[in-house]
C-alpha cells in the first residue's frame, strides 16, 4: 500500500498563524478535479474560503458547535457540494464521484505536508442559502485545510482522541465470497 494512504488522518489540532497558499489549495482542488465520476459527469463542485474572508466565516457559521471548537484555526474551510443533473438529466452517484474527489484532495493535502479534516457536521440547508446554490446543487460535506497545530488548543476530549491509536477493521471482517459473513481473507 501507498504511504501516503496510510499517513492520511483526520486531525484537529490545527494551526492559527499557518496559511495555505493559493497554489496549494488550487493543486488540492485539481487533486479533486481529476477524481473518477458516473459518466465522467462530475458532479463535485466547492465553495472555499481562507481564513480571514467572508466566505471562510460564512462557512463556519454552518458548522455544528462541536465542529467549531477547533475548525476556527484552519486556514481554508471548504463545503464539497454536488451538482445534481446535467443535459443528460439527472446524475446517478453523485455523492460517490464527491466521494473520490474529497479523498484526492485529502490525499493531495498529505502530499503537500498539509492536514485535511472532513466534517458531516454542519447545517446543509443553511449552507444552501447563504451561498444561493442552485436548487439542483446539494451541500454534502464540509472540509478544514491547514497545517499541523498545538494539540494544547483543543479540548481534553478532543486532545485524547487526537492522540489515540488509529484503528482501522482487518479484511476479514470487511471483504467476504460466496456468501455474506464468508470471509475472504482470514
Amino acid at each position: 500500500m501507498n504511504e501516503l494512504i496510510s499517513k492520511r488522518w483526520s486531525p484537529r489540532a490545527f494551526s492559527a498563524d499557518a496559511t495555505v497558499t493559493d497554489d496549494e489549495l488550487r493543486t488540492v482542488l485539481e487533486a479533486g478535479r481529476w477524481a473518477p465520476s458516473h459518466g465522467n459527469s462530475q458532479p463535485a463542485r466547492f465553495i472555499a474560503g481562507h481564513r480571514g474572508t467572508e466566505t471562510f466565516d460564512a462557512i463556519f457559521e454552518t458548522l455544528t458547535r462541536g465542529n467549531r471548537t477547533w475548525a476556527v484555526r484552519a486556514s481554508v474551510l471548504l463545503i464539497g457540494c454536488v451538482l445534481t443533473t446535467d443535459d443528460r438529466g439527472d446524475i446517478p452517484n453523485v455523492e460517490f464521484g464527491l466521494g473520490l474527489a474529497m479523498e484526492n484532495m485529502a490525499l493531495q493535502a498529505v502530499d503537500l505536508g498539509l492536514i485535511a479534516h472532513m466534517m458531516g457536521g454542519f447545517d446543509k440547508e443553511a449552507a444552501h442559502r447563504t451561498f444561493s446554490m442552485p436548487a439542483d446543487v446539494r451541500p454534502l460535506v464540509a472540509m478544514a485545510l491547514g497545517r499541523h497545530g498545538d494539540l494544547s488548543h483543543l479540548p481534553e476530549d478532543l486532545q485524547a482522541r487526537e492522540q489515540r491509536e488509529r484503528k482501522r477493521l482487518p479484511l476479514s471482517e470487511t471483504v467476504f465470497t460466496g456468501t455474506w459473513g464468508n470471509s475472504q481473507f482470514s
